[in-house]
């Protein structure tokens, strides 16, 4: 079957909210500024580590300090970033159905390349036929080079692809690319930001998305 799925990481395959804040709590302490909440945390995500860490930050910071969060951020979450993260139920039984399917499995998120690499080796293994993060060689979404990138790696055209993701970056993305989506409604954002972009569809659990794609 030349078709695929291709899911958005942070929100919508794992839940990585916990890790993420610990993280950036490490790299703000390191600075001596204040720690943020899972709540404030699950607002930043989304738009790429740069901006993770801009937003965690206290307004006015400098880009030289934002930098130096960064760095202090990067090593203490490539070796914390299992600590907590787990795929959201449901998550695994979609993968392996839609593989059973013929479906191609594949990831896209504005997630430094390094984490995206990681989680998907260890924890979905050989569902994923390509795992695409920010590498610094693309734009992040919503523009659609990374969606199209992955597309082409796997040979499969904008048509017969569906996109699921949590955001409305993620919707953005998908129309970006011409290609169908799946608005994940277990994830980091509100019902309501995600169907202001219009998705296709909306899933309010994962299998929700195999009854979308499979049209049953």
């Amino acid at each position: 079957m030349n078709k695929a799925v291709i899911f958005d990481l942070d929100g919508t395959l794992l839940n990585t909210l916990g890790d993420l804040t610990a993280a950036v709590n490490h790299a703000l302490s390191d600075q001596g500024f204040p720690t943020r909440t899972e709540a404030q945390v699950r607002t930043f995500v989304g738009d790429g580590v740069k901006e993770l860490i801009a937003r965690a930050c206290p307004p006015g910071t400098d880009a030289e300090t934002q930098a130096a969060v960064l760095a202090a951020y990067l090593p203490y979450y490539a070796d914390h970033n299992m600590d907590r993260t787990a795929p959201y139920p449901g998550v695994m039984d979609l993968l392996s159905d839609l593989k059973a399917a013929g479906y191609r499995l594949g990831v896209v998120s504005n997630k430094h390349d390094a984490g995206v690499q990681t989680l998907c080796a260890h924890i979905f293994g050989a569902f994923l036929d390509v795992a695409v993060g920010n590498d610094g060689t693309r734009p992040l979404k919503p523009a659609p080079d990374g969606l199209l990138y992955a597309l082409e790696q796997m040979g499969i055209s904008p048509e017969n692809a569906w996109y699921v993701g949590d955001s409305a970056v993620d919707v953005q993305t998908a129309h970006a690319a011409g290609v169908k989506c799946v608005a994940a409604a277990w994830g980091f954002q509100d019902i309501e930001r995600l169907m202001g972009e219009n998705p296709a569809a909306l899933a309010r659990k994962a299998v929700d998305v195999k009854a979308v794609v499979l049209g049953k």
